[in-house]
């Protein structure tokens, strides 16, 4: 059913799969259930006839036995052969009838069958064709939004680096000013609200890849330890402000992998970014990578306010929030991790209970494949 207007997907083949599935087994239904109405019907004619063939056996019994009272001798015996040779007529007309009413029964069947089996694919064509035209609308309305979302995100970055830049600027500026201080502070709030919109951008900018299959990966060689220091030295600054202890438990030597750098940066810092979101001044957090066998794997353990078991698993899901209200981002950093992660041919996980700390585990194959 595909064609080369439509995209190739791994949902469009299951939805096809599924779609051919359920073709065969209305198939079989729909023949299952004509011939049990069909066997119905035959058994209802059977029964009919055998009733009337009852009837008519007594009728002649009857008749038979008036007969022998009015007659008798050879005049007796001539009627009886009579009757048999005109009995003899009627039964052979009648059976002559019942075939005759049979082949008709069944040639009507037959031209049902036939014409079933015509319009079915006639109809089951038209469905077809109505699902490409509708996968292809929706193919060109994603390649639109793709391009429009990539040019604006695109234009709002280039505005927000401008904006960052500019307040970086002023904050050299003002550091003689009289009022230096407070300034320099809002010249720093100027820069964090512009780092956070443009995460939220590239946030976006990510599920719309994701949505389309277009997520990217380019997997090279690459030190999964010097990865977790850069990550944990990239959010020190973060952590520090907010009073946590961040860092690398049992640093190790260098173990070699393939993986998209940038991408699986991305995955530890959102990881680390949320422990710092949940946990608490004062606490701590802890990054680890380690071999198990044929993988690596991280996990990024804090001391903060934990995760109900129950939403262990919705925590990967997108735009998923701890509250109702909680508005400290679209909740969209884990599920881009997850897909980053299984494009890698890893899995993630949550290890959690309130008030207990969370611990977030991910693998990466030492021999990662490259995906796009």
């Amino acid at each position: 059913m595909p064609t080369p207007n439509t995209l190739e997907s791994p949902e469009r083949d299951l939805t096809d799969a599924s779609l051919r599935e359920e073709r065969e087994k209305a198939d079989r239904e729909m023949t299952a259930s004509r011939l049990a109405v069909e066997r119905d019907a035959d058994a209802v004619v059977e029964h009919a006839r055998e009733n009337a063939d009852a009837v008519m056996v007594a009728a002649r019994e009857k008749a038979d036995e008036k007969a022998s009272e009015k007659t008798d001798g050879t005049t007796h015996l001539e009627t009886r052969s009579t009757i048999a040779r005109d009995r003899k007529v009627e039964d052979k007309a009648l059976y002559d009838e019942r075939a005759a009413a049979d082949l008709s029964v069944r040639s009507e069947r037959d031209a049902r069958t036939r014409m079933l089996t015509r319009l079915l694919p006639l109809e089951r064509d038209a469905t077809d064709q109505y699902l490409l035209t509708e996968r292809a609308r929706s193919d060109d309305a994603l390649a639109t939004r793709d391009d429009f979302l990539g040019m604006v995100s695109h234009d709002l970055r280039d505005l927000l680096n401008g904006i960052v830049v500019s307040s970086q600027f002023l904050a050299q500026k003002l550091e003689k000013h009289t009022d230096s201080e407070q300034l320099l502070i809002e010249t720093a709030r100027i820069e964090r609200y512009g780092t956070r919109m443009n995460r939220l951008i590239g946030d976006l900018v990510d599920v719309a890849s994701i949505d389309s299959g277009k997520l990217a990966m380019h997997a090279v060689p690459g030190d999964a330890s010097s990865l977790v220091t850069e990550a944990v030295d990239a959010l020190q600054v973060s952590a520090s402000a907010k009073g946590i202890s961040l860092e690398v438990q049992n640093p190790q030597e260098p173990c070699a992998a393939e993986f998209d750098h940038d991408r699986m940066l991305q995955v530890l810092a959102n990881l680390i970014a949320n422990s710092i979101k949940f946990t608490p001044t004062g606490g701590s957090i802890r990054v680890h990578c380690k071999s198990v066998g044929e993988s690596f794997e991280f996990c990024v353990d804090d001391t903060g306010e934990g995760i109900p078991v129950a939403m262990l698993e919705a925590v990967f899901e997108r735009f998923w929030q701890v509250g109702k209200n909680d508005r400290r981002g679209l909740g969209l950093g884990l599920y881009i991790s997850r897909c980053i992660v299984e494009a890698h041919g890893g899995s993630i996980r949550a290890d959690s209970s309130p008030g207990q700390g969370t611990r977030m585990f991910f693998t990466l194959p030492i021999g990662a494949k490259q995906s796009s």
